[in-house]
């Protein structure tokens, strides 16, 4: 971002506008706590925010502040197309393409406001006016607190902002230890909590929420559906339609679950399959070191994230999915095995 930018940023937030936020599909939670965290600030310059989200988002995020006006568009479409075609500004929140948010994609590309971009995965789209952008960043919390910073009102930040913020930084970064975690990181927490961020409260409303049967999903799926590949250093596990229905499955039930795997001694590269009540099949990458997930997932499964985490997706059945995902292994055996 130029100074000519946030020039024009502090310009446009000076007096009361219509501002629409927006995260990407099936929110997480630096999703949400980016856009809530955000959604907060503005109001203290009295604009009129909106906060949408593509389809729903996980029960254990729905404590933070403000979380119960957040407009879902597969509820409420009219409501949400209104909300960007009347906007002033567009705030596009974790994430660098309008892909990630389907339809609403196609109304933010026609919309006549500011289009603004705040997000931390690589290769971002051209489609905002400003992009506050940074691979370098643990999460797009940490760049909203840096956003608030450059604009000289870290002042603001209340214990409602704080708290949303420290939210998405801390599940971003897998409770500050992935390698995305930074000494620039833990300055922000620790400004955050000198203004209000509730650290041992916001981890048990996001870890310490578990409904029964989300449990038993995790063991069912760790002693029946867990596979490990040591001559690949892999490990995955897929589930389907009827093994999530069986569990009474939620939205956020997996939340995490394609990092066990992972925690085996020898595992670099992990994967999570999902059946959706459409038969898509969604899927999560993990991996440790230099194995790159985002080119991974870019490469064969029209996804995208990061070097240690991304998501992709697979129109096949479940069976051929998982044919294809082993035999697309050997090609970085000797990569997976760091030689």
């Amino acid at each position: 971002m130029t100074e000519q930018e946030l020039l024009k940023i502090k310009e446009l937030i000076s007096e009361p506008q219509k501002v629409t936020i927006i995260m990407h599909k099936s929110p997480d939670g630096d999703a949400v706590g980016s856009s809530l965290g955000f959604c907060h600030f503005l109001k203290k310059f009295g604009h009129t925010v909106t906060v949408l989200a593509p389809n729903v988002f996980p029960d254990f995020l729905k404590w933070m502040p403000g979380a119960k006006d957040i407009i879902t568009y597969d509820k409420k479409p009219t409501e949400a197309i209104a909300a960007i075609r009347s906007a002033d500004l567009v705030a596009c929140l974790d994430f660098n393409g309008l892909r990630r948010i389907e339809e609403l994609g196609v109304e933010v590309a026609k919309s006549n406001a500011l289009i603004l971009m705040v997000d931390h995965h690589p290769q971002p789209d051209p489609f905002a006016d400003i992009a506050f952008h940074s691979t370098k960043a643990s999460s797009t919390a940490e760049l909203i607190f840096d956003l608030i910073e450059k604009l000289g009102e870290k002042k603001k930040i209340n214990k409602n902002i704080a708290n949303c913020l420290y939210s998405g930084i801390m599940t971003d970064t897998g409770s500050f230890r992935f390698a995305s975690t930074t000494t620039h990181t833990h300055y922000v927490v620790a400004e955050l909590m000198e203004r209000g961020a509730e650290s041992s409260r916001v981890y048990q409303l996001i870890n310490d929420t578990n409904r029964e049967a989300r449990l038993r999903l995790t063991g069912f799926s760790l002693l029946e559906k867990m596979k490990i590949l040591p001559e690949f250093s892999t490990g995955f596990i897929a589930l389907t339609q009827s093994e999530l229905k069986r569990f009474d499955y939620k939205d956020g039930d997996t939340e995490g679950l394609v990092n066990e795997p992972l925690s085996v001694k020898g595992v670099a590269f992990a994967a999570l399959f999902a059946e959706k009540q459409d038969g898509e099949i969604r899927i999560s990458f993990r991996s440790k070191d230099k194995f790159d997930v985002n080119k991974f997932a870019r490469a064969h499964f029209n996804g995208g994230g990061h070097l240690n985490a991304a998501g992709g997706m697979s129109e096949l059945s479940m069976d051929e999915t998982i044919m294809k995902f082993l035999t697309l292994l050997s090609p970085y055996k000797a990569e997976l095995k760091g030689k």
